[in-house]
Order: structure tokens, then C-alpha cells, then sequence
């Protein structure tokens, strides 16, 4: 293969044959989806797959495959361009509208994040560090990172970790990331499925649906004729500019503002005396920043109009798809067998953890269908969204909880907080007071859950 792609340093045809092939990778990992019961059974997607033969395949594997060097710098662009279709996409509701509905969920969602990541972030300052003191201080946070952030939450810090200039450097922090988000979608599945048979058999579910019972479309991700819908609503002519490429546009635009404003960040801080010297705001959280401002000038504008939300996440997920194959494929195999102990001791902790917040707060603050509430906080907070969907509908195959509907208004406040965390770690564990966020992490959770109770949201039966 190196006879036919040889290339002096990184031109546009070494980018078109990276993506080539990961875009290959990902057409055999849908034909796998497709074709092998035992994949639509543990619902991997795809991207996850292309990745994971691209990893066995590529230069930290076999080396079959000749992805450049660049392969894992391409996580970084992509997780700029995710956060950049975010302020487009979201739904609109209004704080009134989020309390009177769904308050408990919201304080059940809420206390998820924050849990993780004060439980696991302290747990690896105090616990791990001190059984391997050569860990960084932020190892423990590389579970939360990976389970409750997924692929994306790991491209973002591991990026932000490698640019830290000086001692706090971590290198091995994108791979620690990625490997955790991995192993997450697989515990996502595999131990959600032992939970809903448990449910099932001490009568905890509600409506249960074996897997044979569910549509062909879920397992194989192949949608008939008679229940496929319109991708988006065309909002611009052909004849001036093409749909797709509008929106396109919009997203790369905001991208490189959030690129401009972090290196202006980062050059202004150069001048100041430490430790504000080396501080440099990651690029996906200016291009969220660009786009909450682009946004408003839409607004304002009547731009808005003719920006089609559905593109803009249908673009959001191409780019996620494309930052799973990319991040997977670029794991460092010399980094996991380094830290396979601890790594695997965190990881075993971590769904520990994981599974008495899901559950235990899971009923304290439902009311009702506690269970499927709480298999489909499982599956995202240890996999994806995708993940958890897979199970809810698992259990509720027809949707009747209403539970879809009450995260995805529930996520609304949570989503400013989730980025501002995600953007706090590696600056805060950078700068030596990563304890403190983590502590903070903490006492957040304890207001929210006095707040639980003051409300009446706190279930206090069994």
C-alpha cells in the first residue's frame, strides 16, 4: 500500500486518502451492522466499528491501512465543527416551561454530570494517585470524560491536555479519553440489557419488548420506504447557492471564529505574568461562543428564517460520526497497555459508580416509569444518546413514558453547563486546582438535591 500512497509531508491528496479510507471503514463497519445479529443485538454503530478496524488495521495496529500522521490531530478540527452547529440546532424553550414540566428530570439529569465527574475526578486525585503516584491528577477524570462525554467530550480535553505548554502537558490524556468512551458504548449495551432482563423478571418495566419485537430499521439502521422522511427543509434555491452548501458554510464560518478567538485568547494571555501566561481557551468552546453570537445576528436579522435546524444537526452528526472512526482509529495502543491497571481498575469503578447514581437517583426522582427513566440515563451516561435511546426503546418501544421528550427538554440548561465543565477541566487540572472544580462538582450536586426536596420532586417511598 505505501508504493501507492508515498507522500512528502501533508498535502490535500494525503487528506483525501485519509478520509478515503475512513469513509471505506465506515461503508464495512454498516455492511457488519447490517449483515451480523450479534451487532444489531449489542447496537454498535458503525462509526464505532470503522473505527475499531481502523485501529486493528491502521499504524498503531497491523499497519495495512496508511493513515498519515495526522490522523489523530483530525479530532480537534471535527470537535470544533460539532460545537459550531450546537447554537443552531438546539430546540427553544423557556426556564418557566422547563421547572413546571419537568423539574425532577432536569435535577435527575443535572446531578448525573456533576456526579460523575466530582465522584470519579476526586476518587482519581485521592484514591488512584495515591496507589500510583505517577499518575496525573486528572486520570480519574478520564472516566467521566469518556462515559458521560463520549468520543466528542474525549477529543475536546484530550486536545486541550496536549496544548497545555510546560510541565502539565499530558499526551496520553486523547487516548485515556477515547479508550474509556469505547469501553463505555460496549458497557452501555452489554450491561444494559442484564439490567432490562432483571427489570423484566422483578416486574420494575413498565412495557417490555423482546429484542425479535422490535423493527427490522433499529437493529439493521436500514430504513424502509414506507417510514423514511425528509432529510431537512430546503431553504435556499439551487439556481444561487445549494442548500447543503449554505448551512455548510454557517458551520465552517463559525469554526474558524472560534479558532480566531482562541489564538487572540491565547496571544493576549502570552503577555501577562503566570499563571495566566500559558492559558488558552480550547477552540470548540470559541466556536460555541461564535455561534450563540452569530446566532443572535440572525436573529436580529431575520437570517434565522431560512437556517434550517435540521440540516445543522444532520451536519452535527456527520462530523460526530467522523469524530468516533477518527478518535477510535487513532488510540495509541502503547498508552492502554502503559496504563492497563489502573485503567482497568478506573474503569471497573466507573460502572460502579455509574450504575448507583444512574439507578438509586433514577427512582428518587420519578414518580413514574423510574425504570425506563433510568435505563436510558444508563445508556448515555456510560455510552451515547444513541445508546440510550437503543434501550429505551427496548422497554418502550412505543414511547409512552414520554421520556424522549422530557430529557430532551431537561437538557436544555444542562447542555451551557456541560460545556463550561468541559471546558474548566483541562485548564483547571493544568493550573493545579482541578481538586477544587471537582469539590465544586460536589456541592453543586448537594444544593440540587436539597433543591429536589424543597420542591417535592424527592420520592420518598420505595
Amino acid at each position: 500500500m505505501d508504493n501507492f500512497f508515498h507522500f512528502q509531508g501533508f498535502t490535500p491528496w494525503v487528506f483525501l486518502v485519509d478520509f478515503g479510507m475512513l469513509f471505506g471503514l465506515m461503508l464495512l463497519g454498516k455492511l457488519i451492522r447490517v449483515k451480523v445479529p450479534l451487532i444489531q443485538k449489542l447496537f454498535i454503530p458503525p462509526s464505532l466499528l470503522a473505527g475499531l478496524m481502523g485501529l486493528a488495521l491502521g499504524p498503531n495496529g497491523l499497519g495495512w491501512l496508511p493513515f498519515s500522521s495526522n490522523l489523530s490531530s483530525y479530532a480537534a478540527v471535527l470537535i470544533a465543527l460539532v460545537f459550531s452547529t450546537l447554537p443552531f440546532s438546539s430546540q427553544k424553550s423557556s426556564v418557566k416551561e422547563v421547572v413546571k414540566r419537568v423539574g425532577p428530570m432536569w435535577v435527575y439529569a443535572q446531578l448525573g454530570m456533576l456526579l460523575q465527574w466530582g465522584v470519579m475526578g476526586l476518587l482519581g486525585i485521592y484514591l488512584f494517585k495515591s496507589i500510583w503516584p505517577s499518575l496525573n491528577s486528572a486520570f480519574g477524570a478520564m472516566l467521566p470524560t469518556g462515559f458521560y462525554g463520549g468520543h466528542g467530550t474525549a477529543a475536546a480535553i484530550g486536545t486541550a491536555f496536549e496544548h497545555v505548554e510546560g510541565a502539565m502537558k499530558w499526551e496520553d490524556a486523547m487516548t485515556l479519553g477515547m479508550t474509556t468512551a469505547t469501553v463505555g458504548v460496549v458497557m452501555a449495551i452489554v450491561v444494559g440489557l442484564v439490567i432490562i432482563k432483571w427489570g423484566a423478571k422483578h416486574h420494575q418495566t413498565q412495557f417490555i419488548a423482546d429484542f425479535k419485537e422490535l423493527p427490522n430499521e433499529l437493529r439493521t439502521g436500514l430504513l424502509p420506504k414506507e417510514k423514511r422522511g425528509a432529510l431537512a427543509e430546503c431553504t435556499t434555491s439551487s439556481i444561487s447557492i445549494e442548500h447543503l452548501t449554505f448551512h455548510f458554510a454557517i458551520v465552517f464560518f463559525v469554526a474558524i471564529l472560534g479558532y480566531i478567538m482562541s489564538v487572540a485568547v491565547k496571544n493576549w494571555c502570552s503577555g501577562l505574568s503566570a499563571p495566566y501566561n500559558g492559558l488558552e481557551l480550547p477552540v470548540f468552546s470559541c466556536a460555541f461562543i461564535a455561534g450563540l453570537i452569530i446566532k443572535k445576528l440572525f436573529d436580529l436579522g431575520k437570517v434565522s428564517d431560512y437556517v434550517c435546524a435540521k440540516t445543522i444537526q444532520r451536519e452535527g452528526s456527520f462530523f460526530t460520526d467522523l469524530l468516533v472512526t477518527c478518535g477510535v482509529a487513532s488510540i495509541k495502543i502503547g498508552v492502554v497497555v502503559k496504563y492497563w491497571l489502573p485503567l482497568l481498575v478506573l474503569i471497573l469503578v466507573g460502572v460502579v459508580v455509574v450504575f448507583l447514581i444512574t439507578f438509586y437517583f433514577g427512582k428518587k426522582l420519578s414518580n413514574n416509569y423510574w425504570f425506563e427513566r433510568s435505563i436510558f440515563a444508563w445508556g448515555w451516561w456510560t455510552g451515547t444518546m444513541a445508546m440510550g435511546i437503543a434501550l429505551e426503546r427496548i422497554v418502550d418501544p412505543e414511547m409512552k413514558s414520554k421520556t424522549m421528550d422530557d430529557y430532551a427538554l431537561a437538557y436544555l440548561p444542562i447542555a451551557p453547563i456541560e460545556i463550561i465543565l468541559i471546558t474548566l477541566v483541562p485548564i483547571s487540572f493544568s493550573a493545579g486546582w482541578g481538586g477544587l472544580l471537582m469539590w465544586i462538582c460536589l456541592a453543586l450536586s448537594v444544593v440540587l438535591i436539597l433543591l429536589a426536596r424543597a420542591m417535592k420532586w424527592w420520592n420518598k417511598g420505595k
